[in-house]
């Protein structure tokens, strides 16, 4: 189903939600896929055995997944912890480790393609998209292979007659809960490093979008992973979610999804110890100044708001235009705006697909309603650009993971760091300048965990990727994100040739 929001630019109380329905898509390869356990397929053990997984552009049924329960999940981690304990995989050298990986990269690159079409029909997401995105995944195995076989310990300079070095490890059995917006991307960026250093992995998928993540279980099993390595329990947050991340097993848990959700996970996962990466909520806003090209910002303004249909984490969702230029951009913005197609997300021409759900696309709704009741205006076609806001506001302040984008103003540089910084979230921003001493300088006073300079959204494998404030803790990609899944150990040895016995008989007595 794709609903989209139409009004004329005069009369922003006038939208009228409408249906538009696509063609049939073809079938998957499968109509079921089970939960992906020690290497096979099994079914759920609960009595709503398994969910429905929909296309959102016609709300057909697309296949059905398995609804793992908290036995399920348990199941799971004790198969990642068999694995894990046997050594096959924790304790093989790293450069078969690495082989595998570079294998896994393979496999996955041919079957590229197969996988994009999936992810376009699960997400809503244009084919053009998912086939620009998906191309670079194999990339992340392809990096963490090369790290874990030159990664080094340490010898730390110890004082007096020994030698000290260090020498990483991996943590165990660890769980990943991934989201419905990027599936695969995020999955990989997760599984990766941990996989690299040497754990057993218990993913989560969403239950709105998991079929090629667990067809990316099943592809790692026969690429070379050892039964047992890698296992993959859609269903729901509330059960399965929650049963892994309060798993007294699982040493680490690794969550993308929503803020109020990441703290119940971090907090159940602190209560045994475990280790955790959360990716969380973002606002991120694109500060414009004076001296740019107006047509260049435009078009990266669209691609920063508008791609995934904002369903991003670092999205564009506040552009802060310098006062002199704003009314220029806000109009050839819209401009822009209006030009974009959107239509069936298997159609190559299409460039703007779908809201994920009827319930989200509901909530992205009720947000912008409430922004024009609060004296917000704008050209409410979707996507949507909102302008005559405050900082103050709902629809600025707020995440609305949606293709929705508010515009405001700044009069100086110190009053755009203001702007940018004045939000909860501090995951991603961009600044747009061709005067390279500001654009380091606002950079530096950014609260965010990544900046773009005249970009947004690039990502590699190799960058750090994480925010600050509510938007999370810890780092995704890089040496950052390889070692958080290992655990350091110190060996030190004594080489000096004088005997030693602290409690030899001495003249000299303490108390």
């Amino acid at each position: 189903m794709m609903w989209r929001f139409v009004a004329r630019p005069t009369a922003p109380a006038a939208r009228v939600p409408h249906r538009a329905r696509y063609a049939s898509s073809a079938a998957f390869d499968r109509d079921e896929y089970g939960l992906f356990i020690d290497g096979k397929f099994v079914a759920a053990s609960g009595e709503d055995a398994r969910l429905a997984v929909e296309n959102p552009a016609t709300t057909e049924r697309l296949a059905y997944v398995a609804n793992a329960t908290a036995a399920d999940v348990d199941h799971a981690v004790a198969s990642g912890q068999s694995a894990f304990e046997a050594g096959s995989w924790s304790r093989a050298s790293v450069s078969d480790r690495a082989n595998v990986l570079n294998d896994i990269a393979k496999a996955l690159r041919k079957r590229i393609p197969e996988f994009a079409r999936k992810e376009s029909l699960q997400t809503g997401r244009p084919i053009r998209e998912m086939r620009a995105q998906l191309t670079r995944i194999p990339e992340w195995f392809e990096y963490f292979a090369a790290l874990a076989r030159t990664s080094e310990g340490s010898v730390p300079p110890f004082s007096g007659p020994y030698v000290n070095y260090t020498q990483r490890l991996p943590l165990g059995t660890v769980g990943l809960i991934t989201p419905w917006n990027h599936p695969l991307l995020i999955a990989v960026k997760k599984l990766a490093p941990a996989l690299a250093a040497g754990n057993s992995v218990v993913v989560k998928p969403s239950e709105l979008a998991p079929l090629t993540v667990v067809q990316l279980a099943e592809l790692c099993h026969d690429a070379g992973l050892p039964a047992g390595v890698f296992n993959c329990v859609p269903g729901l947050g509330a059960v399965a979610g929650q049963a892994l991340a309060e798993h007294p097993v699982i040493k680490k848990i690794d969550f993308t999804g929503g803020t109020t959700t990441g703290r119940a996970v971090a907090a159940a996962a602190g209560g045994n110890l475990a280790s955790t990466t959360m990716e969380l909520g973002g606002k991120a806003p694109i500060v414009v100044f004076d001296d740019v090209d107006v047509d260049e910002v435009v078009n990266g303004a669209a691609f920063a708001c508008f791609i995934a249909s904002g369903q991003t984490c670092v999205t564009g969702a506040r552009l802060i235009a310098h006062e002199s230029i704003f009314d220029q951009v806000v109009e050839k913005l819209v401009a822009k705006v209006r030009s974009i197609r959107l239509g069936n997300p298997i159609d190559d021409r299409t460039q703007m697909g779908t809201i994920i759900s009827e319930p989200h696309l509901l909530r992205i709704h009720a947000m912008v309603e409430r922004a024009s009741q609060a004296g917000a205006t704008g050209y409410f076609y979707e996507p949507t650009v909102i302008t005559d806001v405050t900082p103050d506001m709902e629809i600025v302040q707020q995440e609305v993971f949606g293709p929705v984008v508010a515009a405001y103003s700044f009069k100086d540089e110190a009053d755009a760091v203001r702007l940018a910084n004045d939000s909860p979230f501090g995951l991603g921003a961009a600044v747009w300048t061709n005067n390279i001493k500001r654009a380091h300088r606002v950079a530096n006073n950014l609260e965010a965990g990544i900046i773009w300079l005249n970009d947004h959204h690039r990502n590699d494998p190799s960058s750090p990727w994480g925010g600050v404030k509510d938007s999370g803790m810890g780092r995704e990609n890089g040496l950052e994100a390889y070692r958080s899944y290992s655990q350091i150990k110190s060996v030190i040895a004594g080489f000096g040739n004088e005997k030693f016995d602290w409690f030899v008989d001495d003249t000299v007595r303490y108390g």
